[in-house]
């Protein structure tokens, strides 16, 4: 076997709450009369919500924000996206994602998420995952988001392995620029499947299982 442990980012990966996020940031958008779309909501993927927020503050025009200011619009806009997670249930995690973690569970790998995520745990218990994962690194224990490698290293520190005993998934290429900078192989997924830096480019979920 390859890899011991193999450690998933969560939204466009294991599930996808991206037009959630992409509600919940226009609204906020909206209120400030920033111009905001799904072109700019790109460059969002794999961001923290505090660094996400400065991108779309990028184009606003107003008074200057403190950093309480700054801070305060960063939960306003978490309370309207984890209201709109209330929506999600199991159905939301798809057949072939269950049965692919079920069969590498069944190889004896370690199975962990790696998310920039602050609602990680809430969304995972909302699909149905609620301690399945032996380990869970997100937003609630790093301090720098990807393309900074932090949150993986430390889910790899989790699960007792080296990074190069390790897979990383992920659909961003902040995601793969993060993996490679910590010296992962990483794996391509949605949009970033075609990613140069990508170890593996796949096409579906279950074509994990042929590289581990």
């Amino acid at each position: 076997m390859k890899y011991k442990a193999v450690i998933f980012d969560l939204d466009g990966v294991i599930c996808f709450t991206d037009e959630y996020h992409y509600l919940a940031w226009k609204e906020l958008a909206d209120e400030l009369n920033i111009p905001f779309d799904r072109t700019i909501n790109e460059r969002l993927r794999g961001v923290s919500r505090m660094d996400s927020l400065e991108i779309i503050l990028e184009k606003y025009t107003g008074p200057a924000l403190s950093d309480e200011e700054k801070e305060r619009l960063a939960t306003k806009k978490n309370d309207i996206y984890r209201k709109s997670l209330e929506k999600m249930s199991p159905a939301d995690l798809s057949d072939e994602v269950r049965e692919t973690l079920n069969a590498l569970r069944d190889k004896g790998l370690k199975l962990a998420i790696g998310s920039s995520s602050k609602n990680t745990k809430f969304i995972l218990q909302r699909i149905g995952l609620e301690g399945f994962f032996d380990a869970i690194s997100d937003g609630t224990n790093i301090t720098r988001s990807k393309p900074d490698p932090e949150v993986f290293l430390k889910a790899a520190e989790f699960v007792l392995e080296e990074p190069k005993d390790c897979l990383v998934i992920e659909d961003a290429e902040a995601g793969i620029d993060a993996a490679v900078a910590g010296g992962f192989d990483g794996a391509g997924i949605g949009s970033a499947a075609n990613y140069s830096k990508a170890t593996y480019h796949l096409d579906s979920f279950k074509d994990i299982l042929k590289y581990v």
